[in-house]
């Protein structure tokens, strides 16, 4: 199967002006960086009023985001996810599915935006934005903007990003060599409704993309406002192009099917994954050809390709299908799990204690 360069078409394009109005009630960023990394994002939460909730591990430091908080009018939950109760979350098959073996993801964002969800639905918002710690967001009033969409009937709404594109390793590498390569809306700059707190996001590369779609397909959802992803290096090792290959296969090949015909039915063929797979080879080899110039940039570029192919080539496509199945049978574990969470059950203080985590965060009032 031939490389879908865009998914532009599966979404719905509005002119911030031509939203109807409308506003987040918080602002939720997952983050294992340094708290400077948060400005942007307290600087967001600031002037939009709004409550800003932290979901940190590794080298974040809720100390300093407390006295940034504090210093600028933030309400401010900040929650270290490092150490959380086995019943905090459920377990899921999608997660089982790939224990184990080299397409085991180990990075915690996944449920750190799970549980900005459990968050959200016990605090009784309505419209909370997922923000990630290297984003800008050069006009906030653009998440109202989006905000006010979701009335309008679309379960998700993405911010257009710029700056440095949005993309896995190999559509880098893609558009580095000349082909065309579009971006798509992820959980970097999303603004959600209520109703799609009963979907999640599964451990694995591409996670936004999943938590988009239900039973029947990708749900209702459009693209309005812009933010800007700060530059990064998508080829500095070939680990990033591991770890992101079994979720952008697996993405890609879901979201083609969107394409072509609006369902995803043959997503549980085998036959269709042996096809996508043999195109997606094809497609990292294609990439490969196309690189001529032999300087220190290439050769990264080159070592990062060939990991991914590697990967690519290990995928089974039974996997495929086994971890699509084991994804329809975790919405409804998710779904059961956010019921047992009464709705506005509480305020953002008290939000901890209600989920049975108070030892595991720091609020701030503003």
């Amino acid at each position: 199967m031939k490389h879908h360069e865009s998914h532009g078409k599966l979404l719905t394009t509005v002119d911030v002006g031509d939203c109807p109005p409308g506003s987040v009630d918080a602002i939720v960023v997952p983050t294992n960086r340094p708290a400077s990394c948060l400005d942007t994002a307290l600087g967001v939460a600031a002037d939009l009023g709004r409550p800003l909730v932290v979901l940190t591990s590794g080298s974040a430091q809720p100390e300093r985001l407390a006295k940034s908080a504090r210093a600028g009018g933030v309400e401010l939950l900040v929650v270290d996810v490092t150490a959380l109760p086995r019943t905090a979350l459920p377990r899921l098959a999608t997660t089982e599915v790939l224990r184990g073996t080299e397409f085991e993801r180990g990075t915690d964002t996944s449920l750190k935006r799970n549980l900005g969800l459990l968050v959200a639905r016990v605090a009784g918002w309505r419209r909370v934005a997922f923000l990630d710690d290297d984003i800008k967001v050069p006009a906030p009033g653009d998440l109202d903007a989006a905000a006010g969409l979701l009335s309008a009937g679309y379960a998700a709404v993405g911010l257009a990003v710029g700056g440095f594109p949005d993309n896995s390793v190999v559509c880098h590498a893609h558009r580095a060599t000349g082909g065309a390569q579009d971006t798509f809306i992820g959980g970097g700059a999303l603004v959600i409704g209520r109703e799609s707190m009963s979907s999640f996001f599964p451990t694995i590369y591409n996670e936004d993309w999943f938590f988009l779609l239900d039973d029947e397909g990708l749900r209702r959802s459009a693209i309005t406002g812009r933010v800007v992803q700060k530059p990064y290096d998508p080829f500095a090792n070939e680990v990033r192009a591991q770890v992101e290959e079994f979720g952008d296969c697996l993405a890609e090949g879901v979201f083609a099917l969107l394409d072509d015909d609006g369902g995803f039915g043959a997503a549980t063929d085998e036959d269709y994954w042996w096809d996508f797979l043999l195109g997606r080879l094809d497609l990292i080899d294609g990439i490969l050809g196309r690189i001529k110039v032999r300087d220190h940039e290439s050769m990264r570029m080159e070592i990062a390709l060939r990991a991914a192919r590697k990967r690519c080539d290990a995928i089974p496509p039974s996997l495929c299908v086994r971890y699509l199945e084991a994804l329809a049978q975790d919405r409804r574990t998710w779904a059961a799990h956010v019921a047992t969470r009464p709705v506005g059950a509480t305020d953002l203080r008290g939000a901890l204690p209600t989920l049975g985590l108070a030892a595991h965060g720091t609020y701030v009032a503003r």
